[in-house]
């Protein structure tokens, strides 16, 4: 029991500390990406249709309230919150790692709370690499989830005090995907994902992929700062960003992609989309607009983003997502120059 106690004040720590180390300004690159304006749309606001599909499934609006916490009493508030949110704006909602509450019957409330405020909507469940397909099955079933998320966070476990060291997890994966009947989706957290990686896991039959980009939630940040001498603040920049890990995607086209890390408005939404994203999530601004303000407040936040994205969508003249896809974005010369480096086709 005080493995699992340890385990849910962690939980408690992670969500102090993304809003400790949170940034109003990302460093996912998007900044260094630019429509080109174009001044005759010829057409209107209303022709905007914002459906996407992630395989089965079909998605109202491209956007997705990305995986955060649960696991802890105040993480459990969090979810509900999250939940009720997701049906306000018909959004997917995923949960974050239920780890502990596949050890502890106790901790199952926390997450179940997603799906109770959510009834009728898309929830994602969310396990780590490692775990075996019964587990899988067990973290699906406690949400009646519509899919399942498998984070892998290697460079996290490594800085974390108490983590992994043994990242063996590939096959487990191909197994996980054959055995079950929802989507299944690999889903870094904060260090981005190279064309390498994305040809291994296609290579065991992952067919969707979060790509987790640098540039968010850092956890190499928040995991050194649990250290006693914080001596692993070297590995704060480790990783790809959201923005050059869309490059490295586009190299995979068998893979369907969500974009996550360090969006922050509806601006870096269309341009994930326009690189070939089918769906942008985000964590850590829905949270930072939870603990600043309130639930309401973030609610229409994210309604905002729809309208904000159905706005730019407009004044672009792309009436879905893959006439947003077709139009071209102008690189910094460091991207240009990541691209070059990686041979990635701009």
């Amino acid at each position: 029991m005080a493995e699992l106690s340890r385990h849910a004040h962690r939980k408690d720590e992670h969500l102090s500390l993304a809003e400790k180390f949170y940034h109003p300004t990302a460093t996912s690159q998007f900044d260094q990406l630019r429509f080109v304006h174009q001044g005759l749309p010829e057409m209107a606001y209303a022709d905007v249709d914002l459906h996407t599909q992630l395989g089965p499934l079909t998605l109202p609006v491209p956007l997705m309230i990305e995986a955060m916490t649960g696991g802890s009493p105040r993480t459990g508030k969090v979810n509900a919150m999250l939940g009720r949110m997701a049906a306000a704006t018909g959004m997917p909602v995923a949960s974050g790692s239920q780890s502990i509450a596949l050890k502890d019957a106790q901790a199952v409330s926390t997450f179940t709370v997603l799906r109770e405020n959510n009834p009728d909507g898309l929830v994602f469940a969310n396990i780590g690499a490692g775990h075996s397909v019964a587990q899988a099955r067990s973290a699906v079933n406690m949400l009646a989830a519509d899919a399942l998320e498998i984070h892998i966070n290697a460079a996290q476990e490594l800085v974390m005090p108490e983590g992994d060291r043994d990242f063996h997890w590939l096959d487990e994966i191909g197994e996980i995907v054959a055995a079950l009947d929802v989507p299944v989706i690999v889903k870094e957290v904060g260090f981005g994902m190279a064309r390498e990686t994305l040809t291994q896991l296609a290579g065991v039959g992952v067919q969707y992929v979060d790509l987790g980009g640098r540039g968010g939630t850092n956890f190499a940040q928040i995991e050194n700062f649990r250290r006693p001498e914080k001596e692993l603040d070297y590995l704060a920049g480790w990783g790809q960003s959201t923005v050059e890990s869309l490059f490295e995607a586009r190299q995979v086209p068998a893979l369907t992609v969500i974009a996550t890390g360090g969006v922050r408005q509806p601006l870096d939404a269309a341009k994930a989309l326009a690189l070939g994203a089918s769906v942008v999530g985000s964590a850590g601004q829905i949270l930072h607009s939870l603990i600043k303000t309130d639930e309401a407040t973030t609610t229409q936040m994210l309604l905002d983003w729809q309208t904000g994205l159905k706005t730019i969508m407009t004044l672009l003249g792309t009436r879905n997502l893959a006439a947003l896809r077709e139009k071209q974005l102008l690189l910094s010369p460091e991207l240009t120059a990541y691209c070059q480096q990686r041979g990635l086709p701009k």
